[in-house]
């Protein structure tokens, strides 16, 4: 497993009158396979997982993977670091499901006949079989964000972040991209709402008010949020 630390980390934002903290102070060291953030809206955990691969910059302290700094190693770390979005129309930016996965494959095969036969590679590893000429809007929910979790996962990285990946799905496709999340060799840390999910990990933070107010054993720590929710 990769080695994710933050150290003394803080984010604010600038407002019309003075900086608005959105993350407390918060160390933590994770090393876990399975990481769950739970919360509620607004809490800070959306911001604490992009500083993972530096979607957000921390206003103090730094955040290290494998070794990298993510501040002055960004282009290292997001090779390390795949982000998969809430919205899968937030990555999928390619007119068909080949394209879009071949555009991931650009860095590791040069060659674009190469390319488009190793991206329908991809499409049939993830039930897409067939899919590479269709049109990215026209695509399902599950579909699509199988397809933006097939294009963060065809550049082989060794930490994947999903932030709330099944809050638009309904209850089969939540369900197919919970449990494809949790099958990965890679190190997954997942934002989510489905405590189910959350449950199913080996480690949980409940952030609160831009902080870690709980971490620890899943059940335990899902039981304490939905005791005080």
């Amino acid at each position: 497993m990769s080695d994710i630390r933050l150290e003394q980390v803080t984010v604010s934002v600038p407002t019309h009158d003075g900086d608005r903290q959105i993350l407390g102070e918060t160390s933590l060291h994770l090393t876990e396979r399975r990481v769950a953030l739970v919360g509620p809206n607004g809490s800070g955990k959306s911001t604490l997982a992009r500083l993972l691969n530096g979607l957000v910059p921390a206003t103090t302290g730094r955040v290290v993977v494998d070794g990298l700094d993510v501040a002055r190693q960004g282009r290292e770390v997001r090779r390390r670091v795949g982000f998969v979005f809430t919205d899968p129309a937030a990555q999928l930016v390619m007119p068909t499901a080949r394209e879009d996965v071949a555009l991931s494959l650009r860095r590791t095969h040069r060659d674009r006949a190469q390319r488009l036969a190793a991206a329908d590679r991809v499409l049939a590893d993830f039930g897409l079989d067939g899919f590479g000429d269709r049109s990215v809007h026209g695509l399902s929910g599950g579909e699509g964000q199988l397809l933006a979790l097939a294009g963060v996962l065809a550049t082989e990285p060794s930490v994947v972040v999903a932030d709330e990946p099944t809050t638009l799905l309904d209850l089969a496709n939540s369900r197919r991209i919970g449990d494809l999340l949790l099958s990965l060799p890679q190190q997954v840390v997942v934002v989510t709402h489905d405590l189910e999910l959350a449950a199913r990990c080996d480690r949980v933070l409940l952030v609160r008010a831009g902080r870690v107010e709980r971490d620890g054993e899943p059940a335990e720590v899902v039981e304490h949020y939905r005791a005080h929710a």
